[in-house]
């Protein structure tokens, strides 16, 4: 009994129920979409990053929406709005610092100079507390 080759729709010929060629092709695209995909995520990633370089403070380690909560809040600053607008205090033990919720678990502290307010540091709410002196 001799096979036959058989025309399949795509047009390829070949022996058995599928085109394996076609089937190839498929899987070659679907990897070389994949890696489109992680180079396009990997892109992203470093456009984030680079964007770290304008922060006055250093941002990197905290999460992508505490990040942009207190870019929002450096930005407000520095046009002179009036960190009472953001729920901010006065710490009772020393009046020049400033601590404004970013979130419910992160806070920035401000050192007031005068006329501007200078952003120092932001911290995880446990953090705050533990570092803050006499608290």
């Amino acid at each position: 009994m001799s096979r036959r080759k058989k025309t399949f729709p795509c047009g390829h010929k070949g022996y058995g129920q599928t085109c394996h060629r076609c089937a190839d092709e498929v899987i070659c695209a679907s990897i070389l979409q994949q890696h489109n995909a992680l180079e396009q995520k990997r892109q992203q990633k470093q456009a984030w990053e680079s964007t770290f370089a304008d922060d006055p403070i250093n941002l990197k380690n905290l999460p992508t929406h505490v990040v942009v909560k207190a870019r929002t809040i450096i930005a407000a600053l520095e046009t002179h709005n009036n960190y009472r607008e953001f729920g901010g205090k006065r710490l009772r033990h020393n009046r020049w610092i400033i601590s404004i919720p970013v979130t419910r678990n992160y806070r920035m502290i401000c050192h007031d100079r005068g006329s501007l307010l200078v952003p120092h540091a932001v911290l995880s709410h446990e953090d705050y507390n533990v570092d803050k002196p006499g608290g």
